[in-house]
């Protein structure tokens, strides 16, 4: 049985700052791409969640080295040509980021694995990944035809590929740039949309060569990548909850600092924006090809939007704690162009709705999104999480505003991204 959380904050005001933890995404490929490289990477900033730790333990069932010191990782390698096969299944958890990646990785290694993750994992769709893949000549063998894991790999010689994405995935597109790196002659992708670019960026700090005009990338495939020093900002994604609960909870002040600035990801300082919320940014800085700075932010009256075409992309894991701040501004927010929410953890438009509707809030589904009205009083409720960390911060957020108590039933799926999430939010409320 799952524990169940009890939130009682008494509609507190929030003051102080907090230290965003590494960026999820960029701790995930920091590892990867110090596997893959020859020498010795170490990594200042990485994230100890459940997720990033399921890539740590893939790679060192692969032979690699790899030692952990609280957020400092070093990463002792001779590349992936001399990777050890396997002698067990690699266990992704709960991390589409590492399943996928490790496909495009996998596929060009001299090896035979089998991919494997929890029942979250074993129900999101992979043929998006395993399709372009198999056009590189990867030898994959799942459920219905590549679809679902469990997905043996069976390393092989890849040939490059000329591949437009279908939908804006920042996970296909890194599975295939990996995937090029050991293949024959120039992959180009193009992109239907720009995705998170923390794949091309890491590749450029690892000491490859790949070009990037506008939507279409091209990467010569036989580079060999050299182990260098990987610093990781806070992630937005994680910025993003208290972010929301800076503005919408009266007399409020929060900094947040360490926070990646990556613009394929600020969607939520732009929909901040468009709302009319009161906050900074300053401090920026650039580290291992990615900009970080700190974000001050104040409770503001808000007003309705509409968050749709190529800004979904830059805040598609943002659209849950988004979804909450409509429910207090002003007018009616559209979030449309998002049926990517269908395939994520779980499916976070019927989640996000059901939830928030039982707290009161006037949120109708759609068929791509949601349509919220606001301003709405919140009452307390008891709400799922779906198993989805997201879902779980978002019910979380949402119980500093309510009337009354919040219940959440497995807060602990929130480790897979923010292990300090609850003794963060404590260290503000006033």
């Amino acid at each position: 049985m799952q524990a169940i959380k009890k939130l009682d904050y008494a509609q507190p005001s929030l003051e102080g700052a907090i230290r965003i933890p590494g960026d999820k995404s960029v701790s995930h490929r920091s590892i990867m791409f110090g596997a893959i490289a020859e020498g010795t990477t170490t990594v200042e900033g990485f994230l100890q969640s459940d997720d990033c730790l399921s890539t740590i333990d893939c790679f060192q069932k692969l032979g690699v080295e790899i030692a952990i010191d609280g957020d400092k990782v070093k990463i002792s390698s001779n590349g992936i040509s001399n990777w050890k096969e396997p002698n067990e299944v690699l266990y992704t958890g709960n991390s589409g980021t590492t399943t996928r990646l490790m496909l495009g990785i996998l596929a060009g290694s001299s090896g035979s694995s089998v991919l494997i993750g929890d029942e979250s994992i074993q129900n999101r769709p992979m043929r998006r990944v395993t399709e372009p893949l198999k056009q590189m000549g990867a030898k994959l063998i799942g459920r219905e035809n590549g679809q679902f894991t469990p997905i043996a790999v069976e390393g092989t010689n890849l040939q490059a590929i000329h591949y437009k994405m279908p939908v804006a995935s920042a996970q296909v597109k890194s599975a295939i740039l990996l995937a090029a790196l050991n293949a024959n002659g120039e992959t180009v992708v193009e992109e239907i949309e720009t995705s998170r670019d923390h794949t091309e960026k890491m590749l450029q700090h690892f000491g490859a060569s790949i070009a990037v005009n506008d939507k279409t990338i091209r990467l010569q495939g036989g580079q060999k990548l050299k182990a260098t020093h990987v610093v990781i900002p806070g992630d937005i994604s994680s910025a993003a909850f208290f972010l929301v609960a800076g503005a919408i909870v009266p007399n409020s002040n929060l900094t947040l600092t360490n926070v990646g600035l990556n613009p394929t990801r600020t969607g939520i300082m732009d929909v901040l924006q468009a709302m009319g919320a009161s906050f900074t940014v300053n401090d920026s800085e650039n580290s291992s090809h990615e900009e970080m700075g700190t974000i001050e932010i104040q409770s503001s009256a808000l007003i309705g939007t509409e968050i749709g075409g190529e800004l979904i992309p830059r805040l598609i894991d943002e659209i849950p704690i988004i979804a909450l701040l409509a429910t207090q501004a002003k007018g009616k927010t559209i979030i449309k162009n998002a049926e990517e929410l269908k395939v994520k953890e779980t499916n976070r438009i019927d989640a996000v709705v059901n939830e928030l509707k039982k707290l009161g809030a006037n949120i109708t589904a759609t068929d791509d999104g949601m349509i919220i009205e606001g301003p709405t009083t919140l009452h307390g409720g008891d709400l799922l999480t779906y198993g989805d960390h997201r879902i779980g911060m978002m019910a979380a957020m949402a119980s500093l505003i309510t009337t009354e108590a919040v219940t959440i039933d497995n807060p602990g799926c929130i480790a897979v991204s923010y292990p300090t999430f609850f003794e963060d939010i404590s260290s503000v409320i006033k």
